[in-house]
């Protein structure tokens, strides 16, 4: 077996619907991962599967569409359960959705600022949340995406929500 044959393994790509994400997945899949697409809708999940499957040579048999918008922390929580429920041992978990908004957004539903949540706080809960499917076996894995930005960035711990000043 080749060190790239990853026809054994079971992957979940968060954000795989575009940009990074989406090629992480193909090349996963195109190394034989069954590969866990997610997508901040299920159309848009639907829609990475199909170009996946169109472009890529991908068999469909090795791609799962999941939504969860992690705006809501209660679709993480969603997200992570169907995962552990329809996936018991998971590889590798790729943390990668983000948003980089310019200007500070209001408030999430769950009392958090929207670019601290969906970049930081869904990560951590979806981790945790999976973490009976990643330590099943040996050797689970979890690969967190970042970009430039965490050069200039830092955490405020006294205004994590950046309510005084906002900087992305």
């Amino acid at each position: 077996m080749s060190v790239f044959d990853l026809s054994s393994r079971t992957v979940l790509v968060t954000g795989a619907t575009s940009g990074i994400g989406f090629e992480t997945a193909r090349q996963l899949a195109e190394r034989g991962a069954t590969v866990l697409v997610h997508g901040r809708t299920t159309d848009d999940a639907q829609a990475a599967v199909d170009r996946l499957t169109a472009t890529a040579g991908v068999d469909a048999s090795q791609l799962h569409a999941l939504s969860a918008d992690f705006t809501h922390l209660e679709e993480v929580e969603v997200l992570a359960r169907r995962v552990v429920a329809e996936h018991p041992h998971l590889d590798v978990l790729v943390n990668n959705a983000a948003t980089a908004a310019p200007e500070r957004h209001t408030l999430t539903d769950d009392g958090n600022e929207l670019a601290f949540q969906v970049n930081f706080l869904a990560h951590y809960l979806l981790t945790c949340l999976l973490e009976p499917a990643l330590i099943s076996d040996p050797g689970g894995r979890v690969v967190n995406v970042s970009s430039s930005l965490h050069r200039t960035a830092s955490i405020q711990w006294s205004d994590p929500h950046r309510a005084r000043r906002y900087s992305r």
